[in-house]
């Protein structure tokens, strides 16, 4: 699992935390298992001895059966504990990151924004900003035939 690389990119810092909440749960349950399945494998060990120490051959082989698949069940949760840990840590490794993505600022929004906060709708500051380019046309076509009058008048 560690070689692994988590991938945070298109989600949300709040959906990242709540998944890193989710993982975080999932470990502390495990380890909840893990230490019930010590004591279980414990347990049996105490059996196995105790079967032994009375010579009931029959009973040591139960007990070292349960006690070898409490022992594979606890390798495989120690396994899926040390896989969650590095999954945590490669999330909170990386939610900075994903936070400063999250808050730099799109122009766009913040002009519609602006552009809310003076009363105006999106249709408004189009049509305003139509406007504009169109009286900005104007002034530069009047400036240029301006000049052509007066090198034509210069010309002569």
């Amino acid at each position: 699992m560690e070689n692994e690389s988590i991938k945070l990119d298109g989600m949300s810092v709040a959906a990242a935390k709540e998944y890193l909440f989710g993982l975080i749960a999932t470990l502390k349950l495990t380890e909840k298992n893990i230490h019930s399945l010590e004591e279980e494998a414990a347990k049996w060990k105490g059996r196995v001895e105790l079967a032994r120490s009375s010579e009931k051959n029959d009973l040591v082989s139960e007990a070292e059966r349960e006690a070898e698949r409490a022992g594979e069940k606890l390798a495989g949760l120690c396994e899926e504990e040390k896989s969650l840990k590095y999954q945590i840590e490669e999330i909170r490794r990386q939610l900075p990151g994903l936070a400063a993505r999250e808050r730099s600022i799109n122009p766009d929004l913040l002009e519609q924004e602006l552009l809310m906060a003076l009363g105006k709708t999106g249709d408004e500051a189009e049509t305003e900003k139509a406007f504009e380019k169109l009286e900005k046309d104007a002034s530069a076509d009047a400036a240029l035939q301006a000049l052509k009058e007066k090198m034509k008048g210069n010309a002569d």
